[in-house]
């Protein structure tokens, strides 16, 4: 008889926080002021891919299709620098309801409790480059001047605006020295990597971009049964039309993140397109080609699949 080894029964291994994560606009080292609540929920995704949508999943299934707040005011991004962490915490527990929290920061730069739920959204790396041009191209004022002041930089300097010349920077340039890619606002490898080494944790679930867009309701369900948070069947019709892309674009005040701090030129053109693979055509041979030689080099092939397809393109078993 086969006996199997100590180690097949092996706990999963839980993240370490290894690194602070700096930027002009967000600090990592503010979850030192983080005080875990039971049942917490931390919404942990690169920039642009499904963050908001995803905050706005959670959020609805735990206070249903009618929100007591602004959802930017109800799911703080917590590593923003715009209030002190202290005060940031306060709010979050003055909250009597489960909290929705929002944070940039992948997991090896975040506290790990057992006793909280986190999220993570994955995209096709090159569709969320491209919408985080459409970020960078609506960036109000105040941001840029704010941006560009923690940072040293030129009063009159940003972001290009051509993707084509974007593309090679963001794929090979990164904001820290513990990644490869990612400038100006993170990378999408290195957050899917370090969520996907803990992928066997119970309190870890996976979302990607491309599945909420082809079968919102499915993920809907799924989401709801990792954060055992109960539903009432009658309930569901008006949770999945107020997830809905348009619903949230025609809410885009109470909605888009920073909107109460006034970080848009337009609040609605956050949700401009829900860009899906329109990466085919506005990316150019040279740099299509740059992601076919870099990509593979940056995750393994599992997590490249699903990177790109969702859970449809990979092992239904993997996730």
């Amino acid at each position: 008889m086969r006996v199997a080894s100590a180690a097949a029964y092996a706990e999963p291994a839980c993240p370490k926080r290894i690194h602070r994560y700096e930027t002009a606009f967000a600090d990592s080292i503010r979850w030192d002021a983080y005080r875990p609540r039971d049942g917490d929920i931390i919404v942990t995704t690169a920039p642009k891919c499904g963050t908001t949508w995803t905050q706005m999943l959670c959020t609805l299934l735990v206070h249903g299709p009618e929100l007591p707040a602004p959802l930017t005011l109800l799911s703080p991004y917590f590593d923003r620098l715009s209030t002190s962490a202290e005060t940031q915490m306060e709010e979050l527990d003055a909250q009597p309801w489960r909290r929705v929290i929002k944070t940039h920061t992948p997991l090896d730069g975040l506290p790990y409790f057992e006793n909280v739920a986190y999220v993570h959204c994955g995209r096709d790396p090159r569709d969320a480059f491209l919408s985080m041009m459409d970020h960078m191209a609506n960036t109000s004022e105040i941001v840029k001047t704010a941006v560009r002041q923690r940072a040293g930089l030129p009063e009159d300097s940003w972001f290009p605006t051509d993707p084509n010349v974007c593309f090679p920077v963001w794929m090979t340039a990164p904001i820290h020295d513990w990644m490869e890619d990612g400038f100006p606002t993170g990378s999408v490898f290195h957050a899917a990597r370090c969520a996907w080494a803990h992928r066997e944790l119970p309190n870890l679930h996976f979302l990607h971009y491309r599945d909420l867009r082809l079968d919102l309701e499915g993920e809907m369900h799924r989401l709801a049964r990792f954060l055992r948070q109960p539903v009432a069947p009658s309930a569901w019709p008006a949770l999945i039309e107020a997830a809905g892309f348009a619903q949230m674009k025609s809410h885009a005040d109470e909605t888009a993140p920073g909107a109460h701090f006034g970080d848009w030129s337009s609040n609605a053109a956050f949700f401009a397109r829900g860009r899906l693979d329109e990466w085919e055509r506005v990316l150019n041979p040279a740099n299509q080609a740059l992601y076919q030689d870099l990509a593979p080099k940056r995750v393994e092939p599992r997590l490249l699949a699903w990177l790109e397809g969702g859970r449809e393109a990979m092992d239904p078993q993997a996730l």
